[in-house]
């Protein structure tokens, strides 16, 4: 298992969209200071996943732990508040508000005002180009330029996990390897990171523990190097033999999960 003492767990998770099943029971654990990936490709279950952890779909089966504690009842906002922060697939930043007001946002329910300076400043130390562009309006921000405020917005509300969905989506090689070094110093601050990601290659990399999807159902689990040695990881990932498909990291296509 990913933990002997998870702060985030699900324990076997269905989801179901009217007659739909998006999740059968399905588990997952990730512990403190942990990365741990979600892997799978289009129509998988991992933006389902997402929406489990977060409250926005309802679980029809099993239970979703925080810290030992049931929250399938909890609302979105209280897990928010109780240290569960996103980021969202396609960033989704205030387009038409400013760096320095996103960042105000992510931390909109925090009251130690002399904290939320610090946090601001440690933003801007980690992201110095957010520093640069505090004033600009957020849709005029490059793409790379959004995750990074994407990324800052959810450290603003001093998270103890950040779930990323889809990070590498719609950027470039050069962003994306930046972006995972960013997620490596993320987690090198003390916070955990459940990462829903189709781009394995890069996951692996950095990950502590994986989990592969394939229709709703766990098809894989384990450290990232057993999950990347695996020799059905690429049927589990794609549904197909292994010989008929190219490397995952080469031929995923942006889409829903």
């Amino acid at each position: 298992m990913a933990s002997s003492d998870p702060i985030l767990e699900l324990r076997g998770v269905d989801v179901c969209y009217g007659a739909f099943r998006a999740l059968e029971n399905v588990s997952y654990r990730v512990g403190s200071g942990e990365i741990v990936c979600l892997l799978g490709g289009n129509a998988s279950g991992k933006s389902s996943s997402m929406k489990a952890i977060f409250g926005t779909a309802s679980v029809t089966a099993g239970h979703v732990y925080w810290q030992g504690e049931c929250i399938d009842k909890w609302p979105t906002t209280k897990r928010v508040m109780a240290g569960i922060s996103a980021v969202p697939e396609g960033r989704r930043v205030f387009a038409h508000m400013s760096v320095f007001e996103n960042l105000e946002i992510g931390a909109c329910n925090r009251r130690d005002h002399a904290e939320i300076r610090s946090d601001l400043e440690d933003v801007f130390n980690l992201f110095p180009r957010l520093r640069e562009r505090q004033t600009q309006l957020s849709g005029t921000l490059s793409g790379g330029e959004q995750q990074m405020l994407a990324f800052g917005r959810a450290l603003m509300s001093k998270p103890k996990i950040i779930c990323m969905d889809e990070p590498s989506m719609g950027l470039a090689p050069a962003l994306v390897a930046r972006n995972f070094r960013l997620i490596e110093s993320i987690r090198q601050r003390g916070t955990a990171v459940f990462l829903v990601e189709q781009n394995a290659n890069a996951a692996l990399k950095i990950a502590d523990y994986a989990y592969v999807l394939r229709a709703g159902q766990l098809m894989l689990e384990g450290t990232a190097a057993q999950v990347a040695a695996d020799p059905d990881m690429r049927v589990a990932y794609l549904g197909r033999a292994g010989h008929e498909v190219a490397d995952a990291a080469d031929t995923r296509e942006p889409g829903t999960s």
